[in-house]
């Protein structure tokens, strides 16, 4: 995926790609996909930094349609191909809305900012 996933235990695949268009989940090695597997916040907090977590929040919402705003997720993600401007309309499946409150409950207890 990216720069800041190289050389971690924690490596992302994303799979799942048939047709254009098509959604794709990643899925990350000792952690699972993120849209079929519930990821557990103590293994996010034992395997992940601020920066994986914030690209694996954000990697959920990309793959979804979602246009970014701030300039460091748009450089990081690009808006091509998206489709909603607010967060709440992105049709995310239940165990995407699940690991994207599970990611920010760790992002908080780290310490991470946005």
């Amino acid at each position: 995926m990216s720069r800041l996933l190289a050389g971690l235990a924690l490596s992302a695949v994303l799979v799942g790609v048939v047709a254009p268009g098509a959604v794709r989940a990643a899925c990350y090695e000792d952690v699972g996909c993120s849209d079929t597997d519930l990821f557990v916040a103590e293994d996010l907090e034992r395997l992940a930094e601020c920066d994986i977590l914030w690209e694996m929040r954000n990697t959920i919402y990309k793959e979804r349609g979602y246009c970014f705003h701030m300039p460091e997720a748009i450089a990081h993600f690009g808006n091509a191909g998206c489709k909603f401007d607010d967060a709440a309309d992105v049709p995310l499946n239940s165990v995407e809305r699940d690991n994207v409150t599970i990611i920010k409950s760790v992002e908080q207890r780290k310490g991470c900012t946005e």
